[in-house]
């Protein structure tokens, strides 16, 4: 890839997040209409999620962590709705929501968005799905200069650069603030009298626009949320431009070029995103589907069944077995009442639980020689407790395949990716990883296999945490140890 950027990190312990945004505009029932969005949204973020309303003259925000169900009870929305329109307000303004989950200071309720600040120019909220790579750099100079930070949110930096006096002064200062940005970014921001949405020039992570059945405009991350609300797609919101939802209607300019190629996150296709979605211009379950036939082809087996690993892994597991003509079945069902493996304190505890999550159907399983399809393996301690089940269950031959290349370096762009020596596949051959996991065979989808099935030219995605190829140089100890282990220039 070309256009190279130094960027200097110094502290890359803060929050990596994927999130969801919602931002609508001018809508009587745009606070409704945000929670649906929420809703939708929710398996991009499950540690805290908030709405930000404009009433005639200030921003309020009601946040909290946990599930949108959980946050946003029916009094909470009542006073959400109340704010939003209260008597002596003519008409409706602007509502953003957030869906949140990170990792460092996931607990930490102060990270919680929307952020809201009152600035010299007045109120603003905001909302961030992604990770800037110069967010401590910015912090520690503005640190320096006096500003006080009360989160160690990488979108609080984003707040003190628009309310500076050097942006502040420009023509358009949040065009200003955003070239100052490196990294991913799809943001919403809340102002009196407009919302501005705005996504960085790789593309990294997906943002669209839509239409009310009113005619009132809408932002989210995913087409997904636009479908609860009823909304129709309009067209993505485009690398380097900012979007303008006010009174006038929907206006854009743009802060910057897109990049030359893109980078474009293939992980969204691979798990993040809805499978109802459109992202990047390509169905999601479209593409998961054509991962697993891709995979089918990579790597045949003689065997009686494939089986999906719930709930990611179906969409591929169907791709690859109407590819490899096996037939597919349900072994596997997964309890809804259990929650999140990865949240527990102990590995003890995250094995218990992935027992308690998934039940294997003996029946289908013992005494036959099945395929299990997962989207990817990170660290592979739950998958590896996975396959035990499947052996204990009776399976004669158990053949994992993954329906995206080896995880093997950090992403520096709002993936929970382990640190490099806590992925499993860095440092390993397949052949350690197949015998750790302990089934039969294991093949990985390869990375020009997954290229091959997508819409859009292979370059124009991010394939950094496969390849090590990172899109943005990053000038920090962790990648730089990355680049000279797997012997790859960065740009």
């Amino acid at each position: 890839m070309t256009n190279r950027i130094s960027l200097r990190v110094l502290d890359q312990s803060a929050p990596k997040e994927k999130c969801g945004v919602i931002a609508i505009w001018d809508d009587p029932q745009a606070v409704r209409h945000t929670y649906l969005g929420l809703y939708a949204q929710q398996h991009r973020g499950q540690e805290a999620a908030g709405i930000a309303v404009c009433d005639a003259q200030q921003i309020h925000a009601v946040k909290d962590s946990g599930l949108v169900s959980e946050v946003f009870t029916e009094r909470r929305l009542a006073k959400l709705e109340s704010l939003y329109a209260p008597p002596n307000k003519a008409k409706p303004s602007g509502v953003i929501g957030h869906n949140r989950y990170s990792t460092a200071g996931g607990k930490n309720l102060s990270n919680a968005q929307p952020l809201v600040e009152t600035t010299f120019a007045g109120p603003v909220a905001i909302a961030h799905n992604g990770n800037l790579v110069n967010a401590d750099a910015w912090r520690h100079e503005l640190s320096k200069a006096g500003r006080l930070f009360h989160t160690n949110s990488d979108t609080e930096v984003i707040i003190h650069l628009l309310a500076s006096p050097e942006q502040r002064d420009t023509p358009d200062p949040l065009a200003a603030t955003l070239r100052k940005l490196q990294g991913a970014f799809s943001l919403v921001f809340l102002f009196p009298d407009r919302i501005e949405a705005a996504r960085d020039p790789w593309g990294f992570r997906p943002l669209v626009l839509g239409k009310l059945p009113n005619g009132k405009p809408v932002v989210a991350s995913e087409t997904v949320a636009l479908d609860v609300m009823h909304a129709t797609f309009i067209r993505e919101i485009e690398p380097g431009e900012i979007v303008t939802l006010s009174d006038s209607g929907i206006s854009s300019r743009r802060f910057a070029k897109p990049a030359a190629p893109l980078a474009q996150c293939i992980f969204e296709h691979v798990y993040f995103s809805n499978p109802a979605s459109k992202v990047f211009g390509q169905n999601v379950l479209i593409s998961r589907e054509r991962f697993g036939a891709a995979l089918a082809k990579e790597a045949p087996v003689d065997a009686d069944y494939v089986l999906p690993m719930p709930d990611s892994g179906r969409s591929a597991a169907n791709g690859y077995a109407h590819e490899s003509k096996i037939p597919y079945r349900e072994g596997i069902v997964p309890n809804r009442y259990v929650g999140r493996t990865f949240i527990k304190p102990t590995q003890e505890q995250r094995n218990a639980a992935v027992r308690l999550k998934l039940n294997v159907v003996s029946e289908i399983v013992s005494g036959h020689r099945v395929v299990i399809v997962d989207d990817s393996v990170v660290r592979g301690t739950t998958t590896r407790e996975k396959m035990k089940q499947i052996r204990q269950a009776g399976a004669s031959e158990i053949h994992l395949r993954i329906s995206c290349p080896p995880i093997m370096h950090p992403c520096f762009f709002g993936v929970d990716f382990a640190d490099r020596d806590q992925l499993i596949a860095h440092n390993r051959t397949i052949e350690e990883i197949r015998d750790y996991l302990e089934v039969d065979s294991l093949h990985y989808l390869s990375l020009d296999g997954m290229l091959a099935v997508m819409n859009q030219t292979p370059n124009d995605y991010c394939t950094a945490c496969f390849s090590g190829n990172y899109p943005i140089d990053i000038d920090h100890p962790v990648a730089a140890e990355v680049a000279t282990k797997s012997q790859q220039s960065m740009f």
